[in-house]
């Protein structure tokens, strides 16, 4: 595998957050959350091929590794421009609600992804026509190599909602039940017709960019050791433990 982005600490955030949705719903992701094709039961080999770009591969060589897109998941093709798929979801949520249908669209972005023009198109015209759309920023820290201060002087990526007329909320993004709740509230606003949320899940990028990265180039190594003890399966996992659902 020539090139691939990890999502190792990332998990529960779009699990979490695709796991609200009915299958029906539609994604429109970015390139961090393959989770959610396990989750709608894309076969392993199938997202395996894409990765080697073999004889396989669903789009026959015409996008890059990691860029996936599965018809039959309602999942659309990732692409690298960050955040054109924002206002892809918002154009699909409108389309939804000029139909009369009550399908919700579910799209990803990082904290780097809330500073391109994409981000205010999207949210601005989802929130001009009520569109379906539950917007997830996973807050991972970093933007390639840039930190969040180097990206917004908002307080919060969440508060940035009050511009657009939509609700914003911030949640433990590493807590796979709290995004889970977080986003079905979200989910069930937009199918009512009440328009969309944008949702922060506070979250760390525990590897680097890509595999053309070296993130111990540009990150301080105490703050990953301090969120590798944050890991969302492991957590969830004691969770389940003292539950008595884990044997």
């Amino acid at each position: 595998i020539g090139f691939y982005l990890q999502s190792t600490g990332q998990e529960a955030s779009h699990i979490g957050a695709a796991y609200a949705l009915d299958d029906g719903d539609w994604l429109f992701p970015a390139y961090r959350q393959p989770g959610i094709l396990l989750l709608r039961k894309v076969a392993i080999d199938k997202i395996v091929s894409e990765w080697l770009g073999n004889s396989g591969d669903t789009s026959k060589g015409r996008q890059m590794p990691v860029h996936y897109s599965f018809r039959e998941a309602n999942f659309v093709s990732i692409s690298s421009p960050i955040g054109t798929q924002l206002t892809q979801a918002a154009g699909a949520g409108m389309a939804a609600r000029i139909r009369g249908d009550d399908t919700v669209f579910m799209t990803f972005c990082g904290d780097g992804g809330t500073s391109s023009n994409d981000f205010h198109t999207g949210l601005n015209f989802a929130g001009v026509y009520k569109a379906p759309v539950v917007f997830i920023c996973e807050n991972n820290g970093w933007a390639i190599s840039v930190p969040q201060k180097g990206q917004t002087a908002s307080e919060t990526m969440a508060i940035k909602a009050q511009a657009y007329g939509m609700p914003g909320v911030r949640v433990d993004g590493n807590d796979i039940l709290a995004v889970y709740s977080v986003t079905k509230a979200a989910v069930d606003r937009a199918r009512k017709g009440d328009g969309p949320t944008l949702i922060e899940t506070v979250t760390y990028r525990m590897a680097s960019h890509s595999s053309s990265d070296d993130a111990s180039r540009y990150r301080d190594a105490k703050e990953y050791e301090e969120w590798k003890k944050k890991d969302p399966i492991a957590r969830f996992q004691l969770y389940l433990k003292g539950k008595k659902l884990w044997d």
